[in-house]
């Protein structure tokens, strides 16, 4: 029942919409402009750079209570995993948006930094040279996926982590699905290039 509890809390913490409410203080509904996605990217296109970070921070927030919370009600590793996950899925499916929110890569970023610090601090560092190397965030955020599980697999994770860090995995690169035939076919948006300077 505690187990349940915890899932169905993470979900409801992770389907905050911290995106779309700090955007709507500035006038902007961001599912209807730029890529319509509730997330930090969105606004970092159609808002600019401290805002998009308040996002980030906020977002990873979100995945870490999710995480805690779990921890402080359950025992063992299954239900905090299954939180960070739950958390996840709030952020992207938010029961007050009309389960239309962002794609869980800052989401997951605080989930996984309790259960696998080390993990997720190499899949981090790799977020930040794919992205200066390419200018994609979208880029970023599929690699790092990947290199989360490959990471959390090598340093030593239990069994629920890594499989948490797949099924986390796999959500987010299917979320970026769009992204990546953007990226093949070369009309993906570069780091830097704000939504209303390009179609000026």
């Amino acid at each position: 029942m505690h187990a349940t509890l915890a899932i169905v809390l993470a979900y409801l913490i992770g389907s905050v919409p911290f995106a779309f409410l700090l955007a709507r203080r500035r006038g902007i509904d961001l599912r209807q402009i730029g890529s319509g996605n509730v997330g930090a990217a969105n606004v970092l296109r159609t808002s600019g750079a401290s805002p998009a970070v308040l996002v980030m921070v906020l977002d990873g927030l979100k995945g870490s209570a999710a995480v805690l919370a779990a921890q402080a009600m359950t025992s063992g590793a299954v239900a905090p995993v299954a939180a960070g996950v739950a958390s996840m899925l709030g952020h992207i499916y938010p029961v007050w948006l009309r389960f239309r929110g962002g794609k869980g890569v800052a989401t997951a970023a605080g989930a996984f930094g309790v259960l696998a610090p080390v993990a997720l601090a190499i899949a981090s560092a790799v977020f930040v040279l794919t992205i200066w190397i390419t200018r994609f965030i979208s880029a970023g955020s599929v690699v790092a996926a990947v290199v989360l599980v490959i990471s959390a697999a090598v340093t030593g994770s239990s069994r629920a982590v890594v499989a948490g860090a797949m099924g986390a995995a796999a959500i987010i690169v299917y979320r970026h699905r769009a992204n990546l035939v953007r990226l093949a076919t070369g009309t993906e948006r570069r780091v830097g290039l704000r939504l209303f300077d390009q179609e000026r």
